[in-house]
């Protein structure tokens, strides 16, 4: 069964950091882009990450690019997003998908399965 599961959210106080996993099954992390993304009603396109397969670039959107790292553990099948001077406006339920290219402009219609999400509160 393939499956994404995405853990490591919570409460965070703004200047905070966390990281969050994607742990894969029934597919080969390294062999997939992986991406992490926030969707919310007025903000497509914003505050997305995704890793290429095997040594392939990182790409980030501006809103996250020097605060976020994306980072695959090939070992555990597991793609991490540490996530650094948090802000407010980084609310927001975390997924992460798997897709067929990880480019600049972080495209979702490359990413066709997602995760069921993880809550991320940055609040003081």
């Amino acid at each position: 069964q393939v499956q994404r599961v995405e853990s490591g959210g919570g409460l965070v106080q703004p200047g905070g950091s966390l990281r969050l996993s994607c742990a894969a099954s029934g597919f080969t992390v390294d062999k997939y882009a992986i991406g992490w993304f926030r969707p919310a009603p007025g903000k497509e396109g914003e505050g997305g990450s995704c890793i290429s397969e095997s040594d392939g670039p990182t790409h980030y959107e501006e809103s996250v690019k020097a605060r976020f790292t994306i980072s695959r553990d090939n070992a555990k099948n597991t793609v991490y997003l540490q996530m650094s001077s948090l802000k407010p406006e980084d609310t927001a339920v975390y997924y992460c998908a798997s897709g067929v290219l990880c480019e600049p402009t972080l495209r979702r219609s490359l990413f066709g399965s997602w995760g069921q999400g993880t809550q991320v509160t940055v609040s003081s």
